[in-house]
């Protein structure tokens, strides 16, 4: 049986963090999925069209890994595509509290998904997206957090107008 997982995420922007995780966990599985969360609910700085070519480019390396838009349930996705095991990447306790709380209840909506948790690489622990692009907004060095692909996307998105 060929495995399949999902690493489901808003990743705006991805970040060098993202793409380990993604590095790392692909040769486990036939197919992974990294899936852009649509909230339209949410803020983003950059639209999900933006973050799938940026995504796509960045894991064209690896061909087992393809990357989608959904705007439901993860769980509705892992169903659409016979996908029983979501990936999340944890850099503290905080963040597994969080990401244990939500996969509960992913659990409840169907029991079928599994959650694994992914420590993050101890290079990476500090990248949070939000943090990213706060240091961008006042034009700060973002080089060591983000491939050279989405430092100079969030330059152009914080360039004067």
């Amino acid at each position: 049986m060929a495995v399949k997982a999902i690493f489901p995420g808003s990743f705006d922007p991805p970040t060098f963090g993202h793409l380990n995780l993604i590095e790392r966990s692909h040769p486990f599985f036939a197919e992974l999925h990294v899936v852009i969360a649509v909230n339209k609910n949410k803020q983003t700085l950059f639209s999900p069209d933006e973050r799938r070519s940026m995504l796509a480019e960045l894991v064209a390396p690896w061909k087992n890994v393809t990357v989608a838009l959904h705007d439901r349930l993860i769980v509705e996705y892992a169903r659409e595509h016979s996908i029983r095991i979501l990936l999340r990447g944890i850099r503290n306790i905080e963040d597994f509290a969080h990401e244990f709380d939500i996969s509960l209840t992913n659990r409840a909506l169907d029991s079928r998904v599994e959650t694994f948790f992914i420590p993050t690489d101890q290079r990476f622990f500090v990248l949070k997206s939000s943090a990213i692009k706060e240091i961008a907004s006042f034009g700060g060095d973002v080089s060591a957090m983000v491939p050279p692909l989405i430092a100079d996307a969030l330059k152009n998105k914080f360039a004067p107008r």
